[in-house]
């Protein structure tokens, strides 16, 4: 991803077409006012966002991992099995 400074003047008046080109050239626009940052444009990762719905998901499931609260592949086939009958 490469990286690109604009004001925000031109972030304000080009804002549509710069998403665009942030999500077509893999660019993030790092949007300056009176020279300090004060924002990022950039595309969003659409795996990153899968991570973040599930994270709570995700944080217990290794948690129970640590507690060793955990089934093998043994067990649940054995398991299903038994559904099964």
């Amino acid at each position: 991803m490469t990286t690109q400074t604009i004001g925000i003047k031109e972030f304000r008046q080009n804002m549509t077409k710069l998403y665009r080109k942030a999500q077509k050239q893999n660019i993030c626009f790092i949007v300056m006012n009176h020279q300090e940052p004060v924002m990022r444009v950039e595309p969003i990762d659409e795996d990153q966002l899968i991570l973040e719905k599930y994270a709570d998901e995700i944080d217990e499931a290794l948690e129970q991992v640590k507690r060793g609260e955990t089934y093998s592949a043994e067990e649940v086939r054995a398991f299903l099995q038994r559904k099964k009958k």
